[in-house]
C-alpha cells in the first residue's frame, strides 16, 4: 500500500511517465510522484537556479498578482505577512512590501534562516512552491501553525483541474514538481484546518482561518 503524503489515506497507481511513477490519494485526490523518484537535495536546488524570478520584470509581476490583487482586498493595513518558498529571486514579497505590508521570507535553499518560522504571521504566501513539497502534509501543519487567527494562506499552483488530460500536462515535466492538487484537495485541506475556502482566480486559492477582528 502507498501512503498520501498529505492525508495520510491509501493511494492507487495513476500514470506512468518516462519512467516516472505517480499514484493518486482516494480520499484528498492528490496525485504524487512516488518516493522513490523524489530528487536529492543538490539536483533540486541546481534545478531552482535556473529559475529566473526578476522583481523588475513587468511579466513574472504580472502572472504572481494574480494572487497578490485579491490577497491584498482581503488584508487589513500593517498586516504581517510571509513568502514561504520565496526561490532565488523574491518579488512577490517585494511587491507586497510596496503595498505596505511588513514581510518575511524563507526558503530551504535560498532563504534557509528558519528562525522566521517561529512567530505568527497575518498571512503566508506560496506562490509556484506546494508542487515542490515532499511531505505537504507536514508542510501544511507547519504553516496551520504560524497563521494567526483571522489569517490567510494564500496559494498558486498548477491545479489539476478535470478536463487535464495528465500525461500531456506541462506542468508534469518539472522534475521538481512531484505534488498535484485537484480541487477536490483543496476542498479537503479546507476540512481538514477548518479554513473557509477561496478561489478567485484559476490556480490561486486563499485559505481564511476563522477568527480575529
Amino acid at each position: 500500500m502507498v501512503t498520501c503524503p498529505l492525508c495520510r489515506g491509501s493511494a492507487a497507481p495513476y500514470a506512468e511517465l518516462d519512467g516516472r511513477v505517480y499514484h493518486r490519494c482516494g480520499a484528498c485526490r492528490l496525485v504524487f510522484l512516488d518516493r522513490s523518484l523524489l530528487l536529492g537535495a543538490a539536483d533540486e536546488q541546481a534545478r531552482y537556479e535556473t529559475h529566473e524570478n526578476d522583481p523588475s520584470d513587468p511579466r513574472y509581476r504580472a502572472f504572481l498578482d494574480r494572487l497578490a490583487a485579491p490577497l491584498v482586498e482581503r488584508l487589513t493595513p500593517g498586516a504581517e505577512g510571509l513568502d514561504y518558498g520565496s526561490g532565488p529571486g523574491p518579488t512577490l514579497s517585494v511587491m507586497l512590501e510596496e503595498r505596505g505590508f511588513s514581510m518575511a521570507v524563507y526558503d530551504p535553499f535560498f532563504a534557509p534562516d528558519a528562525t522566521v518560522l517561529d512567530r505568527k504571521y497575518d498571512f503566508v504566501t506560496c506562490t509556484e512552491t506546494v508542487e515542490h513539497f515532499f511531505e505537504p502534509g507536514r508542510e501544511l501543519d507547519r504553516l496551520a501553525s504560524i497563521l494567526r487567527q483571522g489569517g490567510r494562506l494564500g496559494i498558486m499552483t498548477g491545479v489539476l483541474h478535470e478536463e487535464i488530460d495528465f500525461e500531456d500536462w506541462w506542468y508534469v515535466r518539472d522534475p521538481t514538481h512531484v505534488c498535484f492538487y485537484a480541487p477536490e484537495t483543496f476542498r479537503w485541506i479546507a476540512d481538514h484546518y477548518g479554513w473557509r475556502l477561496l478561489a478567485p482566480g484559476r490556480n490561486v486559492v486563499i485559505f481564511e482561518v476563522p477568527g480575529g477582528r
